[in-house]
């Protein structure tokens, strides 16, 4: 996620001598990786300035199209007489406003600019693009400056392209989506920070109307809990993006494509509600939202032709499917450089499914990011008046009067939490009214009042016994991680500071020496190793097909195999019987590799499915599983007995009959698999 200090600043109130320094350690403190924070008034130094191309002339004979050019840069240059510059970009022409470095400025990576001759022209300084400024990655073409932009010939471009400001690049995790957004940093620096937060998501928006924006069916209300639209007719299609609202998607590295498609993007950044642009005349009939059927085929806006999943999540028309659902629109409804009717998509997906489909597809679009780590269910309505308000004051147009809202969005639960399990759990006194005052900064509704009755073990297993005062929290719509005390807790601890949290060690009890199956195993190993065969770690999991290609029986025992509800692939969801098949595996990319002498072997487990066995009993993390809760789920998990393999390539054979001889029967599980070429 990078976004700028001064798009922030207009959601949160930064004090204007805030160091970069400090603003990292604000958000390191809050639990926030921070990548990098680059002052960009220090990357660019010299004359960076407006210019406008007064001629271009195309030169040939060349391996690609060059063009010498003859660029107004005002008194920059210190004579008033045009700049010559040789460029390679197409994307402008004759009369445009560009950005030029002129000789004696040096670009980020410590590049100098100077006058030099190349492809028989004499050019005197560049015409840049946003890669080469370090604004964001696309080096498609040069910067060409919006028409509203008021500069002149010769006026510093710094300001107008962003390099007055600084940019917080950060690294989300997984659990923290909210942060994928303008919105959610602003709140945090609020918290870190102690001023004052201006929610963009807190505005009116107009409710669903009788009469929908347009027709649509929602056929799986699990896959997708809230669908909402809104119309705009008669968009001037030849009004471009805003040069701020593009400079904001250029330093978050979004590339500009079309006014109503900057918009969406634009919002998702702000808000972190993913939204959807469609042409409504290039739709056929009512839009429905479905699973796709195995097989169906869609072209997405990449491209690329894709085979769906019966687990896809589609919208389809009366032609089939016309988008992956919050993953990436198709061809044949994108919003087009004539389009002038514009339908307004934000939804609310299911993350899991998501999350499976961009995996499976390995498209892992912004939108896809955001959905599988869960977005505001509250956003949809809020992000469509938004678009629709950009839109029409930007290209004109109609904002239809008919707001469609399918929302089948469950209400969520409430996290009962003891007023002490902070304390307990973390080693620091938090009072009662320090939980609340943290609790209600995250933005969740404390209600105070019950006892807490009953033992509940600490830290170190010993049971503590007394009355306490209960909390019942209801976690605010943009957190969907909060879920159990034990979030509740790690948020009162991240807020109040973990610099706080004493950093002691337990005492290591005296130790036994190593067990007789430990012993086995390390001797099987140190005699391989001696031998000349080197360990690897192989990973455990393994196709279905893999049964049929080893030729092993069909009531062979190793058949049956543990399928992962969430397979890091498709392609290898079981999880292995034995350790050949991965073995064979690292053999092939090693041979593949030019390696001629290969030996390896692996000592690990194996899981052998426990017939008949049902589904593990839910256990939370707010105290520890009873014994019978133990049992039960040790009764569910495979069977893993501890297997040593071994596979060459070539002329080991032999050192490996002298190693087979010393493998004994215990846990390491004898025979040996072998495998040579």
């Amino acid at each position: 996620m990078r976004v700028s200090v001064s798009w922030l600043r207009e959601y949160v109130d930064l004090p204007t001598d805030l160091p970069t320094g400090d603003l990292e350690q604000a958000l390191v403190d809050l639990g926030i990786e921070v990548e990098s924070i680059v002052d960009l008034r220090e990357t660019v130094t010299g004359p960076l300035v407006v210019g406008e191309v007064l001629e271009i002339e195309e030169l040939t004979g060349f391996k690609k199209p060059i063009r010498f050019c003859r660029v107004d840069v005002g008194a920059a240059n210190g004579t008033g007489e045009p700049q010559e510059i040789v460029c390679g970009a197409r994307n402008f022409a004759q009369g445009d406003r560009v950005v030029v470095i002129l000789p004696g400025g040096v670009l980020p990576g410590n590049f100098a600019i100077g006058a030099r001759k190349t492809y028989g022209r004499n050019s005197h300084g560049m015409i840049c693009s946003a890669q080469e400024l370090g604004l964001g990655d696309d080096h498609s073409g040069i910067i060409v400056l919006p028409e509203d932009v008021k500069a002149q010939p010769g006026d510093d471009a710094r300001p107008i392209v962003g390099l007055d400001d600084v940019v917080v690049e950060m690294e989300i995790t997984p659990d923290r989506g909210y942060a994928l957004s303008v919105r959610g940093i602003a709140r945090e620096l609020s918290h870190a920070l102690g001023v004052p937060f201006r929610d963009p998501a807190d505005a009116p928006a107009p409710g669903a109307t009788a009469a929908p924006a347009y027709p649509v069916e929602v056929r799986d209300p699990v896959g997708c809990d809230r669908y909402a639209a809104r119309m705009v007719r008669g968009v001037d299609p030849t009004v471009e993006t805003p040069g701020w609202m593009r400079q904001r998607l250029t330093v978050a590295g979004v590339r500009s494509i079309s006014l109503p498609v900057d918009i969406t993007n634009y919002l998702m950044l702000e808000l972190g509600q993913p939204m959807h642009a469609f042409d409504v005349d290039r739709i056929a009939g009512t839009l429905v939202v479905r699973r796709a059927e195995a097989g169906e085929k869609l072209t997405t806006l990449d491209g690329v032709n894709r085979t769906l999943s019966a687990e896809d999540l589609v919208i389809c028309d009366d032609t089939g499917p016309i988008s992956l659902a919050a993953v990436m629109g198709g061809e044949t409804s994108e919003v087009l450089a004539s389009t002038t009717n514009v339908l307004f998509e934000a939804a609310h997906w299911d993350p899991a499914t998501v999350g499976r489909t961009a995996r499976r597809h390995k498209l892992f679009s912004e939108a896809a990011k955001r959905w599988e780590r869960g977005v505001d269910p509250t956003l949809p309505l809020v992000a469509l008046d938004k678009a629709v308000r950009l839109l029409t004051d930007l290209a004109g147009g109609a904002a239809g009067a008919e707001v469609l809202d399918l929302d089948h969005v469950r209400p969520r639960t409430p996290v009962t939490l003891p007023v002490d399990l902070p304390s307990r759990r973390i080693g620091v006194t938090y009072p009662p009214d320090r939980v609340v005052e943290l609790l209600e900064q995250v933005g969740c509704v404390v209600t105070r009042g019950g006892d807490r009755l009953g033992e509940d073990p600490g830290a170190a297993g010993v049971a503590a016994s007394g009355v306490g005062e209960v909390l019942t929290v209801m976690p605010p719509s943009w957190r969907p991680d909060l879920t159990d005390p034990a979030d509740l807790v790690e948020e009162v601890v991240r807020l109040d500071g973990y610099d706080r949290v004493p950093s002691v060690l337990p005492t290591a009890p005296a130790g036994r020496g190593l067990t007789a199956q430990q012993q086995r195993r390390r001797a099987v190993a140190r005699s391989l190793a001696e031998r000349g065969w080197v360990e690897v770690l192989a990973q455990p999991f393994v196709a279905p097909e893999l049964a049929d290609q080893l030729g092993l029986p069909a009531d062979d025992p190793r058949r049956p195999a543990v399928r992962l509800a969430n397979p890091l692939s498709e392609e290898e969801p079981l999880l292995r019987t034995m350790l050949l098949g991965p073995l064979l595996g690292i053999v092939r990319r090693n041979v593949g590799r030019g390696q001629r002498d290969v030996a390896i072997y692996e000592i690990g487990t194996v899981f052998h499915p426990r017939p008949g066995v049902g589904a593990p009993p839910a256990m939370g993390v707010d105290r520890r599983p009873t014994d019978e809760e133990f049992a039960a789920a040790d009764a569910v998990v495979p069977v893993q007995p501890r297997h040593v393999a071994v596979a060459c390539y070539k002329e080991f054979i032999s050192a490996l009959l002298d190693v087979t001889d010393n493998i004994v029967s215990g846990e390491i599980v004898p025979p040996v698999d072998v495998v040579r070429h």
